[in-house]
């Protein structure tokens, strides 16, 4: 495994005689990816009222992936490329843990969770196309290696199973106490899905 990391990340990364014209799309990509899925996710928000509530409940999951995603990295503190000699860091970042990859785990959670949603599934497919992007990218500028991306996917995954074990006890347990009054707020609409009602 550790030999396959290796060589994939020598057939993706720039390491020391970078393309000079791929390398500055890379920088950016590796900056800017994540941001580009927060504004997605802003857009879906601002043009897709009825889907907030569940924009919103995406939103918090990413940011519990992201706090998990950062815990696991420090606690195994496996070193990135740059700090190997690998390749050199060609965006500024910090000597710490790189396994799974943050960016990679918050981004495909929000794209799996999008993609629960069928009004929502267009932008999951972009922010899943963005995160892809976004892991090869940050690979290629040396600050992670490819198994920290798939890290990232992975957590990403057990994270959508979460949600969906969450959405399940809110509909069970959470969603007919409101409908009946028993609880005085709102139904939000994480769970309101304008098809099932149909």
């Amino acid at each position: 495994m550790k030999a396959l990391n290796l060589a994939l990340l020598q057939w993706i990364a720039a390491g020391y005689e970078p393309s000079p014209w791929l390398l500055p799309v890379a920088s950016a990509i590796a900056l800017g990816g994540a941001w580009a899925g927060m504004a997605l996710m802003g857009w879906a928000a601002w043009r897709r009222p009825s889907e907030r509530g569940y924009v919103m409940a995406a939103l918090a999951f990413a940011v519990a992936t992201a706090v998990i995603a950062h815990a696991i990295a420090t606690a195994l503190n496996l070193p990135r490329p740059f700090m190997l000699g690998l390749s050199p860091a060609y965006i500024a970042h910090g000597a710490r843990g790189s396994l799974p990859s943050a960016h990679a785990a918050v981004m495909f959670t929000v794209a799996l969770v999008f993609l629960l949603r069928p009004r929502l599934r267009d932008l999951g497919i972009g922010v899943a196309a963005l995160a892809a992007i976004n892991g090869w990218a940050r690979v290629y500028v040396g600050v992670h290696f490819p198994a920290d991306i798939a890290a990232g996917f992975l957590l990403a995954v057990v994270m959508t199973g979460i949600f969906l074990g969450v959405r399940r006890w809110y509909r069970r347990h959470v969603a007919p106490r409101i409908a009946r009054g028993d609880l005085r707020v709102r139904a939000p609409a994480f769970d309101a899905d304008p098809q099932r009602r149909a």
